[in-house]
């Protein structure tokens, strides 16, 4: 994963010398009485992977959904690679890739056939900067449904399906690519090859990616930032690491010496170990630092905002 410019402390803006390629701004969406979005603010550079956390109804889906143009939003502003979503044509729609919680399954078709049948669509979209679309049989290696390749859609694993699913939404060589809930279904062997795409396309494509996903541990394999959505607004922003820092400055350092076991919270745990080394020398065991994980992270600000 490519190593991005850290963020004005607390703005959660791009850095003006990146690029932008998803801006939101004051993003606001009513469902009847119900204010679902309530001023979500968010930039995203080029070639960024970003996670959207949050509990089921906080909205991630309505965000997603109004960022690829199939929702409109009631407040705010929103723009994809310099567009307003509400007014994107077919060529600015040829430059995304959508890979959603479900969708009506084509059960008759071939893989390839279909795969052959949606690459088609962005024929006419190529152009020098990004040569649309992907070869078929380099797709389908890409997403591990070769040995696959001539089996009708509904004959495939849950699994499978979902591969393809991500094929179709790559067809195009996407600038920017929206998935929610990506890997739904997957056994541990397909959840690791799909992160190794995710890099792959991150990496070598510059491929934009915002992706929704109930897997903590996914988001912090995946993601450069982390966006966490509650209460309507953006509550936090940040590497992994970072929000961890912001939410719990102390580390817990553990130690043995002589059998009898020691606990201590430090902010400075490289300094405490040092100390600690220098005093007792070889008589340390046992060492172990813990700092906040992704989970402990998540909670604590979901519940502090929930407060």
């Amino acid at each position: 994963m490519k190593v991005m410019r850290e963020l004005d402390e607390g703005s959660g803006l791009a850095d003006p010398a990146d690029s932008a390629v998803i801006e939101v701004r004051d993003l606001r969406m009513r469902y009847g009485p119900v204010e679902v979005l309530q001023g979500v603010d968010f930039t995203v550079r080029a070639g960024e992977v970003i996670a959207l956390l949050g509990p089921n109804g906080a909205g991630k889906t309505t965000t997603i959904e109004i960022l690829e143009g199939f929702r409109v939003r009631s407040g705010g502003e929103a723009r994809v690679l310099g567009t307003d979503p509400a007014h994107g044509d077919e060529r600015w729609r040829a430059r995304l890739g959508v890979v959603l919680q479900s969708w009506r399954d084509h059960g008759r078709w071939r893989v390839r056939h279909l795969l052959d049948h949606f690459g088609r669509y962005y024929a006419p979209y190529s152009d020098e900067a990004r040569t649309r679309p992907l070869p078929t049989d380099e797709l389908m290696a890409a997403v591990g449904l070769t040995e696959h390749a001539d089996k009708r859609v509904a004959r495939l694993s849950g699994g499978q399906r979902r591969r393809l699913d991500v094929a179709i939404g790559i067809v195009g060589r996407p600038d920017v690519l929206f998935l929610d809930e990506p890997t739904a279904g997957f056994d541990p062997q397909a959840r690791r090859d799909f992160h190794d795409l995710v890099h792959r396309l991150s990496d070598l494509d510059d491929t934009t990616i915002l992706l929704t996903t109930h897997d903590l541990d996914e988001a912090e394999k995946l993601a450069d930032r982390i966006l966490i959505l509650a209460g309507g607004k953006i509550v936090a922003d940040g590497s992994a690491d970072r929000l961890a820092r912001q939410v719990s400055r102390d580390a817990q350092v553990r130690w043995s010496v002589g059998g009898e076991h020691f606990v201590h919270a430090t902010d400075d745990a490289t300094g405490f170990v040092r100390d600690l080394f220098a005093q007792h020398g070889e008589e340390v065991g046992d060492l172990e630092v813990r700092r906040a994980t992704l989970e402990d992270t998540y909670m604590a600000i979901v519940r502090r905002d929930e407060g």
